[in-house]
């Protein structure tokens, strides 16, 4: 059903519809690096309960959410932003989105409202996949792969919303799936 395009660098996986793993279930995983070694990148759409003044001390009143970005490293923290203007820091991914960076120079935008979520997303832990396990698993068609997109899909904040909007954006043999309930016995 998915289409069978190789992963790269910057590039969006959306979930089948009805995976069975449910750290998977309806994601929109962002590509940050795939090499022979392997790939890792961030999930897009699963906000969590925390925010960052929840994390970082003297970061009180400050509504910035986190979001669950996989299932390695779930301890650590991680960001993309697309305000290299702003943080003069960061590894290039694709177009203008950066992962990484001067962390002081982040809370310091943050808590002085010069940063937005529209310009950086946060992220607890990471996906990872060994040497050819992601070609496997979209071999199996449990992955569409979306090389080409408006980079500001990456910093919407509602989930469900997000996956919709990148399948829609992969065109129209994608965009009917958008439609499929959360439970298909629900139909």
């Amino acid at each position: 059903m998915f289409n069978k395009n190789k992963p790269i660098q910057g590039s969006l996986l959306l979930a089948e519809p009805f995976m069975l793993d449910k750290t998977f279930e309806r994601s929109v995983v962002f590509l940050c690096d795939h090499n022979s070694d392997g790939t890792f990148g961030f999930i897009l759409n699963n906000r969590t309960i925390l925010n960052l003044a929840d994390i970082i001390s003297n970061m009180d009143n400050i509504d910035f959410p986190i979001f669950m970005g996989g299932p390695v490293e779930p301890t650590n923290l991680f960001y993309i932003h697309r305000a290299y203007d702003k943080m003069q820091s960061g590894e290039l991914i694709t177009k203008d989105v950066y992962l990484g960076g001067d962390f002081k120079q982040l809370l310091f935008l943050i808590q002085e409202k010069l940063i937005t979520t529209d310009e950086v997303k946060i992220f607890i832990g990471y996906c990872g996949w060994s040497e050819n396990q992601l070609m496997e698993e979209i071999n199996q068609n449990s992955w569409a792969v979306h090389p080409s997109f408006d980079t500001s899909l990456l910093f919407i904040d509602d989930g469900e919303n997000l996956w919709k909007q990148a399948l829609i954006d992969l065109g129209p043999k994608f965009a009917h799936i958008a439609n499929f309930p959360k439970s298909p016995n629900l139909n």
